[in-house]
């Protein structure tokens, strides 16, 4: 009778709100509690739940929506039914609802109204989802699917566990109910198991960085696979090339255009098996604005921006930056090429408009490259080992070099008034290769930068503060 009474008075205690109660007389609110992280607002948090301010403030008692610290307990109206303790995750590549819930052991229609999901297709890889977080639940870490012809049991065996287990993991009616092609989910896993997600099994693993990807940056995509399968893919509309490591992953390196509006984006990667067969996963990954800001007007020959003149000068640079070399010569960080590494003129993704002098005519693009303080006659560098693939006059960029660095990455050095290499040279991380100018379209003489990624242009800073791959 005792054991019966403190098991009744622990479980009408955890029904109780969080903090101490205080007599009113209606009921506080009741719901989720959701933990306030560095950078959050009252006003974020409520769009982030779908929920009004008004009712969020009313909800927790305050009174000045800017009085907010992180690590406060907020509790969130209108999700009756919900309790515990949310958090906030960026969802990955392969992650679906079906696979976050049979991962998490949340049922799926929980994730929908915590989400405010009405279709799968809302689920984008790079977006915030919101997770309880359950105390005497550990989220599962490995997958297996049924291949065909492969019984419950069998596949349990393989991956070494048993099919009872799984049915209770994945909420199958039965031990019968594994379809060929199902991911399911086990406490335990072995080499024949990859990291949990919703991808076919051939897909080992799949990181995809960063997430949610930044107009004008670098993403990287490094997959494990099974023996013997070859990737390929595309990102938005461009093909990715992928290069094994040293531990015997793949990575493709690929720029996201600078002028790509903020949105979701195709992500597909695609496996062809030593047995002939092909498996495939698509998903929409999230592309967000890298906030470029404005040039003043710029007033250049009118040549430099007719586009008879530099649309084949931009086409002849793109064909040769969409060549993807199976050797890669750079290793680690890139060095700043320039003389004065640390000043600048004008910033990457900067959005300009070009005045031809005496005309009028006007071009808008985007500053494709970092322009670095100093004048003619300063010594410009390798920012790493490559080879060169051109190196010669052009209109608007003047006397240009281009270094091939393998797996797809290309620098770009325009405006010299001199240039120091030969097509075909190899070049090794800090020799000279050319000389400051001010020749092609430009408004004084200076060192123009770029770096391509797989026929993007990104900013180059972050190639000097982070080393790919």
């Amino acid at each position: 009778m005792i054991k019966r009474i403190s098991f009744a008075l622990l479980a009408f205690s955890l029904l109780l709100p969080l903090g101490a109660a205080q007599a009113q007389d209606t009921p506080p609110p009741s719901g989720p509690i959701y933990i306030v992280q560095p950078g959050d607002s009252m006003s974020l948090i409520a769009s982030r739940f779908g929920v009004t301010l008004a009712d969020l403030m009313a909800a927790n008692n305050i009174s000045d929506p800017n009085n907010l610290a992180a690590g406060a307990k907020l509790i969130i109206p209108g999700l009756e039914g919900i309790r515990g303790v949310l958090t906030t995750e960026v969802l990955n590549y392969g992650d679906t609802l079906h696979s976050l819930s049979r991962r998490n052991r949340v049922p799926e229609a929980f994730l929908r109204k915590l989400n405010h999901i009405t279709s799968p297709s809302e689920l984008y890889a790079g977006m915030g989802v919101i997770l309880p977080q359950q105390e005497d639940i550990t989220p599962l870490q490995y997958r297996l699917s049924i291949t065909q012809g492969e019984t419950l049991l069998e596949a349990a065996i393989r991956t070494g566990s048993d099919p009872w287990t799984l049915k209770t993991l994945n909420d199958l009616p039965g031990t019968w109910a594994a379809l060929p092609g199902d991911v399911l989910y086990s406490l335990t896993g072995n080499e024949e198991t990859g990291q949990a997600s919703g991808m076919p099994a051939t897909f080992l693993s799949v990181q995809v960085t960063p997430l949610p990807m930044t107009q004008g940056r670098t993403s990287k995509i490094i997959i494990q696979t099974q023996p013997g399968v070859m990737l390929g893919g595309t990102l938005v509309d461009m093909p990715l090339h992928f290069f094994q490591q040293e531990d015997g992953s793949f990575v493709a390196l690929q720029g996201v255009h600078v002028m790509l509006p903020p949105g979701p984006y195709p992500l597909r990667l695609e496996a062809a098996l030593p047995d002939g067969t092909q498996q495939s996963y698509e998903q929409m990954v999230l592309v967000q604005s890298g906030f470029y800001p404005n040039d003043p007007l710029l007033l250049v020959e009118p040549e430099t921006i007719d586009p008879a003149i530099t649309e084949p000068e931009s086409q002849q640079i793109a064909d040769l930056t969409r060549q993807a070399t199976p050797t890669r010569y750079w290793q680690g960080l890139f060095q700043s090429p320039a003389y004065f590494p640390d000043c600048f003129t004008s910033r990457y993704g900067n959005r300009r408009t070009y005045i031809g002098s005496g005309t009028g005519e006007k071009y808008f693009s985007f500053h494709s490259g970092v322009d670095f303080c100093g004048g003619e006659g300063l010594p410009i560098l390798a920012p790493a080992d490559g080879v060169i693939v051109f190196a010669g006059p052009l209109t608007v960029r003047g006397n240009a070099t281009l270094i091939d660095h393998g797996w797809g990455i290309y620098s770009g050095f325009w405006h010299q008034s001199q240039i120091k290499v030969a097509v075909g040279q190899t070049v090794r991380k800090g020799e000279l290769i050319g000389i400051v100018g001010g020749t092609g379209r430009v408004t004084g003489a200076h060192l123009h930068w770029e770096v391509w990624v797989n026929g993007i242009q990104v900013n180059p800073l972050e190639w000097l503060e982070k080393a790919f791959p």
